[in-house]
């Protein structure tokens, strides 16, 4: 996005004729804008949904995959776990930081059962088997996986169920659930403009009832008679937006599609939206989780700072803000060799020892505080403890010689990017926006919802603060996208 195109909103005194008009116009064909159309159409609403880019799909297309559902879905009975929306919202409110959305992270796991039925009702598939070790995607097709759950603090906190459910792909499952959306959206009546860009709303009075648009080099005006619901995405590519709210993310790799630039934030902040949490990120850490859980993460000065078999988003967070990112995986011959190969992600270690004192040596650390922290984590570890951090006791175990270290900022990519190496240790996006209403109503400055503007998914602060739990971006685009497109219709 150029700083000088305007973003000030335009008068609709001003706008003699519209070249389209609809009932609901939605702006974004990610997850969040699929799933608002479908569910505005379904509420006998005229739609037009638009698209920047030449097809739908957005970030959400490049996903993982997962979606965090739970509460006593489907797949988790067919796995054997018995779950409570109670014990999946404690989770959530202990795992997306402080000041979460209570009320959102509530209504989400209330209703999360119905949301997957309405998921799997529109085909988007789901095996009931589980994959049963920390990793960031499954190298199966299982459709089950723990996000964290299991760990501590968080297994003190709530009953512990996996609720990682990942759309059956071979590989990444975002472009399944998107192209299984687009398709049930190809069956309605909701009409798609894509290489579209929304440019500036149109308000008559205090009320949104439109947006200028650019298809090419041809100025398009949109007229929306109920509301418009942005679901333009995030800011992670927009390095001025970056480096104003959240600038610890500036200079990482971005997770997107290239198109995370913050117009519909700013567009709504422009008619007096108020926005929550931009300084958040999610921060796609590079590591392989399973080496680290079977060894340790330290920082800079050797010291383990995190329980490694937490959520690996929530370690990447802690290591970006806390050591930036300034850490190291260090495991032994045993923790490498049972990882096995398809999870290894071609990860090798950089510097290898027989001896802790060696190895101190070659990362540069001082002298003794690798030495010191193993040593320690071996004496528990011959016990079965961790009172330092509470790992598991399915991963405990004295790390003995050789020992290997591998440098997180080095970088690494799963083998759906292919040959490219990942960037400065970590892919990141924001996960704050506009402020929003449980049905997706941008609020002002006063609290009060803008009339006729509505939004969802990462163009929003959703159920998020300073925390993030993967699948809780499909999970909550999709969800709170539906919400926003009930009430948009509605909105006479």
């Amino acid at each position: 996005m150029s700083a000088r195109v305007p973003v000030t909103p335009i008068d609709a005194a001003e706008i003699s004729t519209y070249d389209h008009v609809t009932d609901v116009l939605v702006i974004g064909y990610g997850c969040a804008g699929v799933s608002a159309a479908l569910e505005a159409d379904a509420g006998d609403a005229e739609v037009i949904l638009l698209e920047r880019q030449s097809g739908g799909g957005g970030s959400s297309a490049l996903s993982g995959g997962e979606m965090y559902l739970g509460g006593g879905t489907a797949i988790q009975e067919a796995c054997g776990f018995t779950d409570t929306a109670e014990d999946m919202e404690g989770f959530l409110l202990a795992a997306l930081g402080p000041d979460a959305d209570q009320a959102k992270v509530g209504l989400y796991s209330r209703e999360s059962v119905a949301h997957y039925q309405w998921l799997v009702d529109h085909g988007v598939p789901f095996k009931p088997s589980l994959w049963d070790s920390p990793t960031w995607v499954p190298p199966t097709d299982d459709g089950l996986m723990w996000m964290g759950e299991n760990a501590y603090p968080f297994n003190e906190i709530a009953t512990p169920a996996p609720r990682g459910h990942r759309v059956t792909s071979d590989g990444f499952g975002g472009k399944v659930l998107m192209a299984v959306l687009s398709e049930a959206v190809d069956k309605t009546d909701v009409a798609v403009h894509t290489d579209t860009a929304a440019l500036r709303l149109i308000v008559d009075g205090d009320r949104v009832v439109g947006v200028v648009a650019r298809h090419f080099q041809e100025t398009v005006t949109y007229r929306a008679r109920r509301g418009v619901v942005l679901t333009t995405g995030g800011f992670a590519d927009n390095k001025e937006m970056l480096a104003q709210h959240a600038p610890q993310l500036v200079g990482r790799g971005v997770n997107s599609d290239g198109g995370d630039d913050g117009r519909g934030i700013v567009i709504a902040q422009a008619v007096g939206a108020a926005v929550k949490h931009m300084s958040a990120g999610q921060v796609g850490i590079s590591l392989v989780p399973g080496m680290m859980v079977r060894g340790m993460i330290v920082d800079g000065v050797g010291q383990r700072f995190i329980n490694e078999d937490v959520y690996p988003g929530l370690v990447g967070q802690a290591a970006l803000f806390k050591h930036n990112l300034n850490v190291w995986v260090i495991l032994d011959e045993q923790a490498y060799e049972e990882v096995p190969v398809e999870e290894r992600w071609g990860v090798q270690p950089h510097f290898v020892a027989e001896t802790l004192g060696d190895l101190e040596r070659e990362i540069g650390m001082p002298e003794g505080a690798l030495q010191t922290t193993v040593g320690e984590y071996n004496r528990f570890a011959e016990r079965g403890e961790d009172p330092y951090f509470h790992k598991s006791d399915r991963w405990l175990r004295p790390l003995r010689p050789p020992f290997a270290a591998i440098d997180v900022q080095r970088g690494m990519a799963p083998p759906e990017y292919g040959d490219s190496a990942g960037s400065g240790g970590a892919e990141v996006f924001t996960i704050g926006g506009v402020h929003t209403t449980v049905d997706g109503r941008v609020l002002n400055l006063d609290g009060d919802p803008i009339p006729g503007l509505f939004a969802a998914g990462r163009a929003t602060s959703g159920l998020h603060s300073w925390g993030y739990i993967s699948g809780t971006s499909l999970g909550d685009g999709t969800f709170f996208g539906r919400r926003a497109g009930i009430a948009a219709s509605a909105d006479e």
